[in-house]
């Protein structure tokens, strides 16, 4: 079976893919499970019970979740050698037209070339939402044309509250219905999902008018995505386990049985 992992600051996604199936489908599981990134000594028991064969990874966490996730793959497959997935100037039928392809971070490109699979021959905006918020371009050729970032629903609340004297930390919720509430908690709440829901339709408006004669597609990916969906005045599609729907196509690019 072929293991992919998605290794974010907050939480450890990973799916299983049985590579005797047949004819792959990205996005279609054997098994898949998370953990939250403090949890990731649990990996091992949840991978102790299937047979892999490869391992494919994505890690934008730093060195030391890197470390052990290659003791949880040791534990369960001691004679594979995990592959690491970096950004590349192409795979998976994605171009990546970063300046220094290198730099872009794994998450991003593996969500943009798992976006493009699913949704082939269409502009897209690609918008996942978690502990930053990243917003990135995708032509209908595969062309990644490159993106922005801004700090996620959670870091944009917890600055204020943390950096101001008199601003509560505040629950994030997606309940409000208007833009101007009545008290404090609730402002920086609409503030913050404004700010999110602008940028993401900003990039939509510019994606549109790059390609005024094709019907754009906005993804909606991440842990904070429900919350931001409601107050976006575009339409989008939502997406679940954007990241690893891109490591399953660059395995599958790379070797159609896994």
């Amino acid at each position: 079976m072929l293991l992919l992992v998605d290794a974010g600051n907050t939480r450890i996604k990973w799916a299983l893919v049985d590579c005797s199936s047949g004819q792959q489908t990205p996005g279609n599981w054997h098994a898949a499970g998370s953990v939250a990134r403090a949890e990731a000594a649990q990996l091992a028991q949840a991978w102790s019970s299937f047979n892999i064969s490869r391992v494919l990874l994505s890690n934008v966490a730093g060195a030391e979740l890197r470390k052990e996730l290659e003791r949880a793959v040791l534990h369960v497959a001691s004679d594979i050698a995990p592959e690491w997935f970096v950004s590349t100037p192409e795979a998976g039928g994605v171009r990546n037209h970063y300046r220094n392809p290198a730099q872009l971070g794994s998450d991003r490109f593996a969500a943009a070339i798992g976006a493009h699979a699913l949704f082939p021959q269409r502009p897209l905006v690609v918008a996942t939402c978690g502990t930053a918020t990243t917003i990135d371009a995708v032509n209908a050729d595969g062309a990644f044309v490159g993106g922005m970032i801004l700090p996620g629903l959670g870091l944009m609340a917890s600055a204020l509250a943390n950096n101001t004297a008199q601003l509560p930390e505040v629950a994030l919720h997606a309940s409000l219905t208007q833009p101007f509430v009545d008290n404090t908690e609730a402002a920086i709440v609409s503030g913050c999902l404004a700010a999110q829901a602008g940028a993401i339709e900003r990039a939509v408006k510019a994606q549109a008018e790059a390609h005024p004669q094709d019907a754009l597609y906005c993804i909606l990916a991440g842990g904070a995505a429900d919350l931001i969906a409601p107050h976006l005045s575009i339409a989008y599609k939502r997406v679940d386990n954007l990241v690893l729907i891109g490591l399953h196509t660059v395995a599958i690019h790379t070797l159609p049985t896994c």
